[in-house]
């Protein structure tokens, strides 16, 4: 693997946007959040993907998010952008937006409500790719945006030379080995589901950009290291106890459950999103906290 691609590998966080309770963002708790992960070691920080809030942050906030993140990183763990939309446009001008930002790389997601085919789905992306020379990385999550990206559009995409990789976060761990197969071995392959990221790495997936890693950062970071070094039978001890985690924070739609939980551990102020995502259900929370004793953080 490439300086450059070892960039994006490991135990990569899908970072929250801690807000207040008036739903401004929280930056002096994103400082405190950044050195968490730098002191865990976490490998690098998605700033403004899903689990960011990148739907109901305005451009100008996902841009400034991004670019404090940055700041406040100070070279020391490597950024990735969030990027994406279901307009071209909207996701060219993202990017261009970044150019400058000394983000290591863009995550940009499959147009979502649209419904685009697979040459659309190639279309959208090489011209997304042509407008920077900044590295960009997939992201295939059809639960969320109603559409899924084949291995095949994605092994034509992998040919674009700042195309570098795919977040697949389908849960289906045999993709891993077609994308492999189909886009070549030099192509990075991430999980994007906690549950099945250890299967995934086994199969030669270069890391997983993790929602568990919000809270339990230390042991993700041990998860993934442990992996790619094939020491397998002891991540897979350490992932055992923080696969209720994995499975319910998913028991109300991420962030919500996740939010909670890092306010529970004392990580953010608040537990508040911006509508239309609610604070996680009175119903849900022993569910969550439940999870949360059995990992240990609690």
């Amino acid at each position: 693997m490439s300086t450059q691609n070892s960039l994006f590998s490991g135990s990569i966080v899908a970072l929250i946007t801690p807000m207040n309770s008036h739903g401004c963002i929280d930056f002096d708790t994103l400082e405190k959040l950044v050195e968490y992960h730098i002191d865990a070691g976490t490998d690098a920080i998605v700033s403004v993907g899903t689990t960011g809030e990148s739907a109901t942050l305005s451009i100008e906030e996902n841009v400034k998010v991004i670019e404090k993140t940055v700041e406040l990183a100070k070279g020391r763990i490597p950024v990735i952008a969030g990027t994406g939309a279901n307009a071209t446009s909207e996701a060219i001008m993202m990017t261009k937006l970044l150019r400058d930002s000394g983000v290591a790389g863009c995550l940009s997601v499959v147009p979502y409500y649209n419904k685009p085919t697979q040459e659309g789905m190639y279309q959208h992306f090489k011209a997304i790719a042509e407008c920077t020379d900044l590295p960009q990385i997939l992201y295939n999550v059809p639960g969320r945006t109603g559409s899924d990206m084949k291995p095949e559009t994605v092994a034509r995409l992998a040919k674009i030379k700042n195309i570098i990789g795919i977040k697949e976060a389908t849960g289906d761990v045999s993709r891993i080995t077609e994308i492999k197969k189909l886009a070549g071995d030099d192509f990075i392959v991430l999980s994007g589901d906690d549950a099945t990221g250890l299967e995934a790495m086994k199969l030669g997936a270069e890391g997983v950009i993790s929602v568990t890693n919000n809270l339990a950062a230390k042991d993700m970071a041990e998860i993934c290291h442990l992996a790619r070094a094939g020491e397998f039978s002891k991540a897979e001890a350490i992932n055992a106890r923080l696969m209720a985690l994995h499975h319910d924070l998913f028991v109300e739609s991420n962030p919500i459950p996740v939010k909670w939980a890092a306010y529970r551990l004392g990580l953010i102020k608040s537990p508040f999103l911006r509508l239309p995502l609610t604070v996680l259900s009175e119903s849900a929370q022993p569910k969550v906290e439940a999870a949360l004793k059995t990992a240990g953080l609690l």
